[in-house]
């Protein structure tokens, strides 16, 4: 009965329109009235959720990715894609999945890779004789990239809600090679489209314009090597890292590329605060439902119910990413995360699955949410960038829906795509 009120006022909560961080905080306040605990420790549970100084990386990768998706950045990877596959049939889609390749590892965000990406990329593409639906579901699926390259502000969450027993460079490490398989395999998709549909090929780029692309990518794409070399070779911490890619970040942006205005960067800011604001609120009010939900023994019976269907862990992990998939399309992800790592975490491991292993598992099928009606939220930006109507966007996303399942299926049942790269960096 306790898990009923809880679950079922929280339910309640989001059916009549409230938002989901506010949903999970009075969800726990009415739990906690029901059980008799003292409101007092639902407020302490919600300070100790935001107190956490892992939580830095978070603000900083939104604040750099935000000065590098609007101070031009997107237009030289774009570029810089074009030098590397645009020549071949079907090109710009392939320079379209590379250019969210590169983005993703910059911005950590799918939202931000969509839109930058999608802005440039989709009017070209149409122009060079590209159906414009075509081109919106190629931007949009090559986004869900960023959720798994690092620095992927998901990692951050997840190591959050594993209640930091998974370090967050494992997680970034992981990601590497399932996010690159994801860009390979769909780029395969849109290879196969572009020969049974006879799209375009690109033109070859001559020498000298080539190695002026690559040298201005080339400072962006430094970025890269300052988050990851710094973290692997222990230069600096994954927050420190964070808060030198804002410098190096604004540095190019401001005084390299000097594509944006001064006078732009109060309201970068303003956005980049109302975000992460948003981000803590949640983080803060899903600590005390997960505290609530430890309370009331959830993550135990959950762990009792899945074991009771079957002790194959094959059959329990299909189980739960169609789990996931579902409630994918019903939530964003980082709420997500946040609520059913605890919950799932302890039935995975009780069956020998990694932690890292299963992180991975969450962030694709909850990128694959993110790109799925109802609530895509990737999905609608693409479908406002290129001014076209959801339905219209979902049906040419089809194909592209089965390359991310296959990858799915690939990261689930090989653990090694995601714990070989951590494993050999000693991590």
């Amino acid at each position: 009965m306790d898990a009923l009120v809880l679950l079922g006022s929280f339910a309640v909560l989001m059916m009549i329109g409230v938002p989901i961080a506010y949903s999970l905080g009075l969800a726990a306040m009415i739990g906690a009235i029901w059980i008799e605990l003292p409101l007092d420790a639902v407020m302490i549970q919600l300070a100790a959720g935001v107190n956490k100084f892992s939580l830095l990386a978070i603000p900083f990768f939104v604040l750099a990715g935000a000065i590098m998706a609007e101070g031009g950045m997107s237009r030289r990877l774009v570029a810089f894609a074009g030098v590397l596959v645009g020549f071949v049939r079907g090109g710009l889609s392939l320079v379209n999945i590379l250019a969210s390749t590169f983005f993703g590892a910059i911005s950590g965000s799918s939202v931000a890779d969509t839109a930058s990406v999608g802005s440039v990329l989709i009017p070209e593409m149409e122009k060079n004789g590209y159906p414009r639906d075509f081109a919106t579901a190629v931007t949009v699926s090559g986004s869900v990239q960023a959720i798994l390259i690092p620095p992927s502000h998901n990692a951050v969450l997840y190591s959050l809600a594993a209640g930091g027993s998974v370090s967050i460079a494992s997680l970034f490490m992981a990601g590497v090679v399932p996010g690159l398989l994801m860009g390979l395999t769909l780029a395969v998709m849109c290879l196969f489209i572009a020969r049974k549909k006879n799209y375009p090929k690109g033109r070859v780029i001559p020498l000298r314009e080539a190695l002026k692309i690559c040298v201005e990518a080339m400072w962006g794409l430094m970025t890269m090597v300052i988050i990851l070399g710094g973290i692997l070779t222990g230069v600096f911490t994954a927050n420190e890292s964070a808060a030198i890619a804002v410098v190096y970040a604004f540095c190019v942006t401001m005084f390299i590329y000097r594509d944006y205005k001064w006078r732009d960067l109060p309201k970068l800011m303003h956005r980049t605060v109302k975000t992460v604001t948003i981000v803590m609120i949640l983080i803060g009010f899903a600590a005390c439902f997960g505290y609530l939900m430890t309370l009331m023994q959830i993550p135990l019976k959950v762990t009792e119910f899945f074991t009771s269907i079957s002790d194959d862990k094959y059959v329990i992990l299909l189980m739960i990413n169609i789990m996931l998939i579902v409630l994918g399309t019903l939530m964003d992800m980082a709420p997500l995360i946040l609520i059913l790592t605890p919950i799932l975490l302890p039935v995975v491991t009780l069956l020998g699955v990694d932690p890292v292993h299963f992180g991975m598992i969450m962030m694709v099928n909850l990128g694959i949410g993110l790109i799925t009606p109802p609530v895509g939220t990737v999905l609608f930006v693409g479908s406002a960038v290129a001014k076209l109507p959801l339905s219209t966007v979902t049906r040419a996303m089809k194909p592209f829906f089965v390359a991310l399942f296959i990858v799915l299926l690939m990261v689930t049942y090989i653990p090694s795509l995601s714990l070989w790269l951590p494993r050999a960096l000693g991590l």
